[in-house]
């Protein structure tokens, strides 16, 4: 059963990120498309048989309201650096693949989140990832929305998001409940 697309029209001019290969298109006003995701706080659109990924910010270009992500509480319980991770890993978890309806998390993509404390009261904060395929060109976009989301935080001062393929990939790497989710 293939799950529900909401068809939409794009109201205004706007740029979008094709799916895999991440090259930026440029869609004229009353570009009709569907609507196949609207997780992490970004939209995956289906249009003239192309995927591509419509920024958050840019969601009134399909008559949406710019989403609102469910992201970590801005105060750890623990200030100390265990206490950081858990908030970034909590953040990770609003991190999703455009392709695949499950977070970076429950794919099995992230593969280290390193907090160290930094002079200033802050965290430096060092992600090692990976991608669901060595060629996917989703993956600078992907680093930059978990470096765009992590820095939101107020104790993270600097981010860096390594992209590495060793160990490579695989679908024994994702959770029980992604597995569910996609029906694996």
């Amino acid at each position: 059963m293939r799950p529900q697309r909401e068809p939409v029209v794009t109201l205004r001019a706007v740029r979008v990120e094709c799916i895999p290969d991440g090259r930026p298109a440029d869609l004229p006003a009353g570009t009709p498309a569907q609507i196949t995701q609207a997780l992490g706080g970004s939209f995956t659109l289906w249009v003239e048989g192309q995927l591509m990924r419509l920024r958050g910010a840019d969601a009134d270009a399909i008559g949406k309201p710019v989403p609102a992500v469910d992201l970590a509480p801005a105060a750890p319980t623990d200030s100390g650096p265990e206490g950081v991770s858990s908030l970034v890993w909590q953040t990770l978890k609003t991190c999703y693949d455009p392709e695949i309806p499950v977070d970076i998390v429950e794919l099995g993509l992230v593969y280290a989140c390193e907090v160290l404390p930094m002079d200033d009261e802050r965290f430096h904060v060092t992600i090692k990832m990976t991608l669901t395929a060595p060629g996917c060109g989703m993956g600078e976009a992907i680093a930059d929305e978990v470096c765009d989301k992590v820095l939101a935080m107020p104790q993270v001062g600097e981010i860096d998001v390594h992209i590495v393929f060793d160990p490579p990939w695989d679908q024994s790497m994702m959770s029980e409940g992604a597995l569910l989710t996609l029906g694996l």
